[in-house]
């Protein structure tokens, strides 16, 4: 409720319902009329299929335009502005007369409609789009356009659902309240949705699958709201006439109190985006850990909702209840930076030693819960108190709701594309500053939305007149102002004690704790646009670490599998090799391995973060062979390095008509959620569409931090698109450690060790023979190819009974499904052990290659006794020439 105009000089907001002119009632308002009660039912289910909606339609989208930030914040502003729109439109296109149960029944199955067209009609848009548009609109223009044909029309009538269904109950006291339990019981039904998608549907079915439940949902929403409004006579109020006074705008009071929900928006995405990043390093940035940030977040948005609904219907100052929720942020937000940046990446948690997902998951759950929930309940009760602080007799419920649902998100997106992409890279450019100045920015929009709150709350008009100040020095309004002072008079000491994040978090992520790292020193941290890097190191090795997680190391077994990606298809490919396209940049070494084959002139280099090529160079120089060094004026001083870093390479393939020879990828562990882009089938094609003939893909693999069913994902999903691919292993000591799978544009080609020997021997690739004997391929006298022939460990049609038959075949990774994300997010905390096993169950079915390898008798004996050594048997009776 509202200062009441032409209140006298320091009185009080009075007590008494905002009545509505005289006549037949509108809707009902009654806490115990059981028609209430089934709508907010309904409500539930919407919130529940709408978070639905939104997981598929942000991976379905992200597939098309890109997984960088800059895109993602596209694809957020887009579908929170469709809610403002229709929150705010739809309450002015549609009559007032009209049945309010029936309108928001029709918006629901709209909203259904246009979820099954999506998800049906997108997958096919991507190729679509990129041979249409691709070079005819600038590459950001293109993506907001694309989002905005997709998304503004469903969210926009997801938006209006809340106005429609407001407008059946009064302006009264109790009829604010149950707004608040509206928007109360959708946002709880959105923690329902978020943890059905992210833990059922999308694990154990597909996006397809998802989104027939949520539209399901709707049609069930829809049937129940058109029954209630048969069983429910609606009597609409009279015309209201259209002054001033009727406006939501129509004192100063109320003008503050939408900037003041718009900066607790702003506060509100800002916060979520900031700690999702810092928490995903905590708890491992798995698909289900974004899952439960979300639930998390939501179910205390709808806890502070449902409990302010309750005291708005008793309480008399919902602005000054809207200040001290806003004062309170302060606290909670300096809360939450210190949770989560000092006090939970000292707990003497090793969560390597018990991978038990029952102790794991309900762990996640008790340190966002610790961090990150006081400060959303107090984010969720300021939407009902000022709603109650807009609304006056004779309003429009359903525009009064629109109005401050649309500010509060018009401050959302702001503070998702403020915090995200502008102070946390710009801040944490060359130290981890940003997420700190983060919190300090939010500290102080929250101080501002609280003094707003409190103006308002001492604020009263005179009729039409802005004729001054009118203090009312009641309790509620005191303590408010007491309150507020003395927690911004403690801002500075807050600010100034604001924990910046902790430079081994970014290094080590979950494993902070884990003896594995125990000898490493981190040496720089950084906070970059699209994920935070480290550089970390121990005795002669150097560590480069992405988001928590080690992507390159100097250490052996990963120095060799970081060559075996650029080796591998260079030496194997039947021609000379000219040109190269090289996903993920990491460390730089298997780039750098490129520069020194005399015929490759061409080296494309696809990295999402800026900040990793001069890290790299800074660091791995001497590894990568001074490939990502830039001069003075930001060129590779490497003619034949073309660096692509406004773009994911999966975006760039698609908008580019360059073809190569060799393409490479060396993306991020596929737990990672977003990374499994990277390993689809469509995915896999697209780089076989961009080889020319003879041309090769190579692709890593990881064995360690996985299980068998993602490894086995992994490789039908590969082999689908490549039946006759190679697998060669690098293993650690003998034992499993990852893998390099390898496809040809000319499966028939042969391999010749011989040759490949001979041209090793040659001026021209004495670098080359040099580089391999670094990492053990040749040592000493050795036979670099040789060596390198002993990594064979199977190809596709040797493992395809693995992969495809018995109970349980392995899945397809496909864009429609990214299966791989949730069996890889599963085994987060595997046993190192599996590693080794999986190797092992896979070497079970290789074949010594007969048609594959031509060469000479002696190398060809050679090297199948080493692979296959004789039994103990077969030893003691060798067979008779």
């Amino acid at each position: 409720m509202t200062d009441v105009p032409s209140l006298p000089p320091n009185s009080v907001e009075p007590n008494i319902p905002l009545s509505v002119p005289p006549g037949p009632a509108q809707g009902c308002e009654s806490f115990a009329d059981p028609v209430l009660g089934l709508a907010l039912l309904l409500f539930f289910g919407s919130g529940c299929a709408a978070l639905i909606y939104e997981v598929v339609w942000l991976q379905l989208l992200q597939l098309l335009v890109g997984s960088d930030a800059i895109a993602i914040g596209v694809l957020l502003a887009t579908y929170m502005g469709g809610l403002c729109l229709g929150s705010l439109i739809l309450p002015r296109l549609v009559s007032t007369r009209r049945h309010p149960l029936r309108v928001y029944a029709v918006l629901e199955l709209l909203v259904g409609i246009f979820g099954l067209a999506i998800v049906f009609g997108l997958p096919n848009a991507d190729r679509l789009a990129a041979t249409q548009f691709a070079g005819r609109l600038s590459g950001i223009s293109f993506r907001a356009m694309l989002a905005a044909v997709v998304l503004l029309p469903p969210t926009f009538l997801m938006g209006a659902t809340l106005p429609a269904l407001s407008r059946w109950v009064r302006a009264t006291p109790s009829g604010v309240a149950w707004m608040g339990y509206f928007y109360g019981g959708n946002i709880v039904g959105a923690v329902g949705g978020s943890l059905l998608a992210g833990f059922y549907l999308l694990p154990r079915w597909n996006m397809v699958a998802a989104t027939v439940v949520a539209a399901i949902i709707n049609i069930a929403v829809f049937t129940g709201a058109m029954l209630l409004a048969s069983s429910s006579p609606f009597t609409p109020l009279p015309p209201i006439k259209r002054d001033r006074s009727s406006s939501l705008f129509h004192n100063r009071g109320s003008i503050l109190v939408m900037f003041a929900i718009a900066l607790s928006g702003m506060t509100a995405l800002g916060g979520e985006a900031v700690w999702t990043r810092i928490l995903a390093l905590s708890l491992g940035g798995t698909v289900y850990t974004f899952s439960i940030i979300l639930a998390v977040f939501l179910l205390g948005l709808g806890i502070g909702t449902s409990a302010a609904s309750s005291m708005t219907e008793r309480g008399r100052h919902p602005r000054a209840a809207l200040a001290i929720c806003q004062g309170g942020l302060i606290l909670a937000i300096f809360w939450e930076a210190w949770a989560t940046c000092s006090s939970m990446p000292d707990w003497p948690i090793d969560l390597s030693l018990n991978s038990q997902l029952s102790v794991v998951f309900p762990l996640d759950v008790m340190r966002c819960l610790w961090a990150i929930l006081p400060a959303a309940i107090l984010w969720g009760a300021s939407f009902p108190f000022a709603l109650a602080a807009v609304a006056s007799p004779g309003q429009d419920t359903g525009r009064s709701v629109g109005a401050v649902y649309a500010a509060n998100t018009l401050g959302a997106i702001a503070g998702a594309v403020f915090f995200s992409i502008w102070v946390v890279p710009h801040f944490g450019n060359h130290e981890p500053l940003g997420t700190q100045m983060a919190h300090r920015l939010m500290m102080c929009l929250a101080t501002a939305a609280a003094v707003l709150s409190l103006i308002a709350a001492f604020l009263a008009s005179s009729g039409d007149s802005d004729d001054g100040l009118y203090l009312s020095m009641n309790f509620p309004r005191v303590a408010a102002l007491v309150g507020i002072v003395f927690v911004a008079a403690l801002l500075p000491l807050l600010a100034r004690n604001t924990p910046a994040i902790p430079q081994n978090l970014i290094a080590f992520g979950r494993q902070i704790h884990s003896s594995i790292h125990g000898g490493e020193n981190v040496v720089y941290a950084a906070e970059g646009i699209n994920s935070s890097v480290a550089v970390s190191s121990s005795g002669s090795n150097r560590y480069f670490h992405v988001s928590g997680k080690t992507e390159a190391s100097t250490d052996a077994a990963d120095m060799r599998l970081q060559r075996m990606l650029g080796h591998i298809p260079s030496l194997l490919h039947k021609g000379d090799p000219h040109s190269v396209l090289i996903v993920g940049c990491g460390a730089g070494v298997t780039a750098g391995t490129f520069t020194i084959y005399p015929t490759i002139n061409q080296i494309d280099l696809c990295e999402l973060e800026p900040l990793i090529p001069p890290l790299a160079d800074k660091y791995f120089h001497a590894e990568n062979y001074g490939v990502v060094q830039m001069d003075a004026g930001g060129k590779p001083v490497n003619p034949r390095v073309n660096p692509i870093n406004f773009d994911d390479a999966r975006h760039y393939m698609l908008t580019t008509s360059r073809t190569y020879d060799i393409i490479t990828s060396d993306p991020i562990h596929p737990w990672v959620k977003g990374s499994a882009i990277l390993y689809t089938r469509e995915y896999f094609q697209l780089c076989k569409d961009h080889l020319n003939p003879g041309g090769i893909v190579t692709q890593w693999v990881p064995l360690y931090e996985s299980n068998i069913d993602a490894v086995r994902c992994e490789l039908r999903t590969f082999f689908d698109v490549f039946p006759d691919g190679i697998v060669w292993g690098n293993d650690n000591g003998g034992t499993g450690y990852d893998m390099v799978v390898m496809g040809r544009a000319a499966p028939d080609d042969t391999i010749d060790p011989d040759a490949i020997s001979a041209r090793l021997d040659t001026p021209e690739y004495l670098r080359v023979k040099a580089s391999m004997a670094e990492t053990g391929f040749g040592a000493g006298a050795g036979d670099p190819a040789f060596d390198l022939m002993l990594t064979y460990a199977g190809r596709g049609r040797d493992l395809r009974s693995w992969l495809t038959t018995g109970d349980h075949p392995a899945d397809l990774n496909t864009d429609d499904n990214l299966r791989l994300q949730y069996l890889a997010g599963w085994s987060l905390d595997a046993n190192p052990n599996d590693a080794d096993t999986i190797y092992k169950a896979m070497l079970f079915y290789r074949r010594f290659p007969e048609d594959l390898i031509t060469t000479s008798k002696q190398t060809h004996d050679r090297l199948k006794q080493i692979m296959f050594p004789p039994s103990p048997i077969q030893r003691m009776f060798p067979p008779i020439p």
